[in-house]
């Protein structure tokens, strides 16, 4: 459904995106990551048509986005930063506006508001100025505009920014239910959202792609992936023990009562750990396999490039 193909974009002498390749089917989300200043706003503009490429091409359903500007827009729910609104207008008003500029009239442009204005929880405040709401608020009138023709692409730029734990929760949920029926790019700095809802991550940084690839396979690639934490009852001793072991890379003492223990390979050391600590007779109050963590990968992958 969108195919990307050595994009680049140069504002003046910068290279702000620099030959990025993916493709994106039907039911996958993908999340869009990297530090400040990467690429990831440009090259989601140049995938919905809104800024020009100065190199490469970017294909929505086969419609080439510079050739056939049009028909790609109809298949795209784009949410861009900060997006832009008439806050003058009410809720209602705007939404309304949208459908009329999405080609729906009357009990049909009617019914497309009600439903977007569902799934984002927008009731309470429909008849209040945009100007008015809160950045939580606002952020789901523009979620709204972006889901209101029910499009087949969604392409959202940091959708939960500015929301509570609760919205943010169900901002997920609603994306989890979309997710099946669409394809779906999402660029966030929330890493705990890319282990959410994400089916695959891009990792980008100064324009280059660096990492294509799902979350379980990312957090493969951390250091923490199959380490054990320990609470015991003697860190030192248990220290000297774990250390010992033969598939125990190193050991680390957290606090007064955790350790971490790495493995040397990819293998799960955490039965290990357990007979080693029980034969020496150190009283365990609890152990954790670890799955990884996504801002070690991320951290290792921005910095090296």
């Amino acid at each position: 459904m969108i195919e990307v193909e050595g994009l680049c974009k140069k504002f003046g002498p910068n290279l702000a995106v620099d030959n990025i390749s993916f493709n994106l089917q039907k039911g996958e989300v993908l999340g869009f990551l990297g530090p400040n200043g990467a690429g990831k706003s440009t090259t989601m503009k140049m995938i919905t048509g809104f800024l020009p490429p100065s190199g490469g091409t970017a294909r929505i359903n086969g419609y080439d986005v510079q050739e056939n500007p049009i028909e790609v827009k109809k298949s795209i729910g784009y949410l861009p930063e900060g997006a832009p609104m008439w806050t003058d207008m009410n809720v209602a008003s705007f939404l309304s506006f949208i459908a009329n500029v999405r080609g729906f009239k009357g009990v049909k442009a009617d019914a497309k508001v009600e439903d977007a204005v569902d799934q984002t929880h927008l009731k309470d405040v429909l008849f209040q100025p945009i100007e008015t709401l809160s950045k939580g608020f606002k952020r789901r009138v523009g979620l709204a505009q972006a889901l209101l023709h029910d499009p087949e692409i969604l392409i959202l730029d940091e959708p939960t920014d500015g929301l509570d734990p609760n919205q943010k929760h169900e901002v997920r949920r609603l994306i989890q239910k979309m997710a099946g029926e669409k394809a779906i790019i999402i660029s966030t700095h929330i890493l705990e959202e890319v282990e959410a809802v994400c089916t695959r991550a891009i990792i980008i940084a100064k324009g280059k792609l660096l990492a294509d690839a799902t979350p379980n396979e990312l957090l493969k690639r951390s250091d923490h992936y199959n380490s054990v934490s320990v609470s015991v009852s003697n860190t030192e001793k248990a220290k000297k023990v774990l250390e010992a072991l033969d598939p125990v890379r190193s050991v680390d003492i957290t606090n007064k009562d955790w350790l971490l223990a790495y493995p040397k390979g990819e293998n799960p050391i955490n039965e290990d750990v357990a007979q080693a600590l029980r034969s020496a007779r150190l009283k365990v109050n609890e152990i954790r396999l670890e799955a990884g963590r996504l801002d070690d990968v991320f951290r290792t992958i921005t910095t090296k490039s």
